[in-house]
């Protein structure tokens, strides 16, 4: 890989807290007034007025991914294997129980006239890829961290063989090659999964941007970022027909090209702005809500919604999305820290008994208040 420049000094990057808020809210938009919750044949969308918009929501998701790259490629960065796995874990996994867990007793108490979970859904979520349990995911919106974590075990995995970051470009250059046979020709439905054929563009797009956060400056970056955000725009677009059919949308390619490119555009722009003119406090709380409120808004926000209204409007869609909001302060506030730090010192004993490394920088052991990585996750990357 070309040597770069300077790397600049780690701090936190807030334009992307609140890029990520923008982001969720497109995805709640999505949910609420286009796709909303399906259960026995009966699909409830609290807000279908709003359809020839909110469907184009669902392109939130992508712009996560491209974020992920960018703070995964920070987060890895000088750390074993092992610390990286555990870092992971301990920030994605711990609030997925607590927000998987609400939901299910919310659905289980509240739920029945629409909605029915048992206690073996339960458990097989506990796995996260619970379809490979033979069970439905607890929340659909599940699917996406299902990517994020196939994303973390390839980055630990090229951080064992010891060609992360060092061969990025060639790491590139042969998951978009992977992703584009896939796609046009071999269309393996475990290549699509074990490669994430479908969202490899904007993961790419997201490492390549970090390189030129750190300084990077040539033109094989420029050549392969390029490359990226046309592979990410692709695989949007292509996902159009399935979509499509799934939710019995129009959309509009040209649509979609336009926000694609926009989108990582501005995440590109954001990552060069080194403050805002609002509160570090409000900020920080920005970035820290949006994973339980990704991971909290569908399936719960719904049961309430249909509790309170068997015809959803904009009033009680509007408090609904309040309180999940409220609710996601509260898990981020006062249950996700302490979790995390339980999990990961946990973690860290562990390995170090087992004699695997799992710290190698002398502030390591103060990482990981704000640790980011997941297209959910809070994103400084100050204390990564």
């Amino acid at each position: 890989m070309p040597s770069v420049s300077k790397q600049p000094d780690p701090t936190r990057v807030p334009v992307l807290d609140l890029l990520r808020l923008a982001a969720v809210g497109a995805v709640i938009l999505y949910h609420y007034g286009f796709w909303g919750v399906a259960s026995n044949g009966v699909q409830k969308v609290a807000m279908p007025y709003l359809a020839p918009v909110a469907q184009y929501g669902f392109l939130g998701v992508p712009v996560f991914f491209a974020i992920s790259g960018f703070v995964i490629a920070y987060s890895a960065e000088s750390r074993t294997p092992v610390g990286f796995a555990i870092a992971r874990f301990s920030r994605i996994y711990p609030t997925f129980v607590i927000c998987m867990t609400l939901t299910f007793l919310a659905t289980l108490l509240l739920g029945h006239a629409y909605f029915h979970v048992t206690w073996g859904q339960w458990l097989a979520n506990l796995f996260i890829a619970a379809p490979m349990l033979g069970q439905p995911y607890m929340d659909d919106a599940y699917w996406s961290l299902v990517i994020e974590v196939v994303f973390y075990v390839w980055i630990a995995l090229f951080l064992a063989w010891g060609i992360f970051p060092r061969r990025i470009d060639t790491i590139i250059v042969a998951w978009i090659a992977i992703t584009f046979a896939n796609e046009l020709t071999l269309d393996v439905p475990l290549f699509e999964k074990l490669f994430m054929a479908d969202d490899s563009g904007f993961f790419a797009v997201g490492l390549l941007i970090y390189e030129h956060y750190r300084g990077r400056r040539d033109t094989r970056l420029y050549s392969l970022l390029t490359l990226a955000i046309g592979t990410a725009t692709f695989q949007a677009v292509h996902k159009l027909e399935r979509l499509g059919v799934h939710t019995h949308g129009s959309f509009d390619p040209r649509v979609v090209t336009v926000i694609c490119i926009v989108s990582l555009g501005i995440v590109f722009a954001a990552t060069r702005i080194e403050s805002v003119a609002l509160p570090a406090g409000l900020v920080r709380a920005v970035g820290g809500i949006t994973y339980p409120l990704y991971l909290l808004h569908l399936q719960l926000g719904y049961v309430i919604l249909l509790l309170m209204t068997p015809v959803p409007d904009a009033l009680s869609t509007a408090l609904v999305v309040t309180g999940m909001v409220v609710l996601a302060w509260f898990v981020w506030r006062f249950l996700e820290g302490p979790a995390h730090y339980l999990v990961r010192d946990r973690l860290t004993t562990l390995a170090s008994r087992h004699g695997w490394p799992s710290r190698i920088r002398a502030n390591e052991a103060r990482i990981d208040r704000d640790d980011v990585a997941s297209p959910i996750e809070a994103s400084s990357i100050a204390n990564r």
